[in-house]
């Protein structure tokens, strides 16, 4: 008597969801450049179906990461980006629940500027298959007005930073080393070391900072250097 073969309904579901999803992809009647992604049609490419390419987005940019496949794949170290848009978690290394979200919120212009250089990184090292629609591209493909306002953003970040840089420069910074045994320490091969606020920093990170500055003694009586703790007024090598 021949046996009976009993299949779950579930399992020819499954299967005809990978078949339209590799349809999709492949049998695209646009260019393959000119895909438009909902949602739910980019996470079933998140690299749990073997059968499908892998899939990263990032302010809105679709790329195939298939070739990464050991660092995107199920169980990878990168997996978390894989399916979605989770461009807010480049910098804030939330990769969990709220944290994989392509909103950029109360970022500062400095870290706008870093999510736009990883998504530069992927248009040089991966293959654009599309686009994302929603937050970053309409329904036909077009910028919205939220992703041209990031990457003025992103290029306010850069003028700012290379301010920093110029203004940083002409009051050089502390020499530094640490280590386990010994802890930290900071000198001045010329002057003495102080800590010095950096008022830029306030559109670079959305808070004020503190850096390490080497001035020398007839510079000492300007406003808002701070000596550090526990070190001599002209010491040359403060411990921190």
């Amino acid at each position: 008597m021949a046996a009976k073969i009993i299949t779950s309904p579930f399992v020819g579901i499954a299967a005809f969801v990978t078949f339209l999803a590799f349809f999709a992809f492949y049998y695209n009647p646009l260019s393959n450049k000119q895909r438009l992604f909902t949602v739910e049609e980019l996470a079933l490419y998140n690299g749990t179906d073997q059968s499908l390419p892998i899939f990263l987005g990032i302010l809105g940019s679709v790329f195939d990461v298939t070739k990464g496949k050991s660092h995107y794949g199920e169980g990878g170290g990168y997996n978390h980006f894989s399916g979605r848009d989770a461009s807010r978690a480049f910098v804030s290394g939330n990769f969990t629940g709220d944290g994989l979200t392509d909103s950029l919120s109360g970022l500062s212009s400095q870290q706008v500027k870093s999510i736009v250089e990883w998504r530069d990184f992927y248009f040089r090292s991966y293959t654009f298959v599309g686009k994302l629609v929603g937050r970053y591209y309409d329904t036909k493909g077009n910028p919205t007005k939220y992703l041209k306002g990031v990457e003025a953003k992103a290029a306010r970040g850069a003028q700012l930073l290379k301010k920093q840089e110029i203004e940083e420069a002409k009051q050089p910074s502390c020499n530094s080393r640490w280590s386990q045994d010994e802890g930290g320490e900071v000198w001045c091969d010329v002057g003495v070391p102080r800590l010095v606020q950096r008022p830029l920093e306030i559109a670079l990170t959305g808070k004020m900072s503190k850096r390490c500055a080497c001035f020398k003694e007839d510079q000492l009586d300007q406003s808002g250097l701070e000596v550090y703790k526990g070190c001599d007024f002209l010491a040359k090598t403060c411990p921190v």
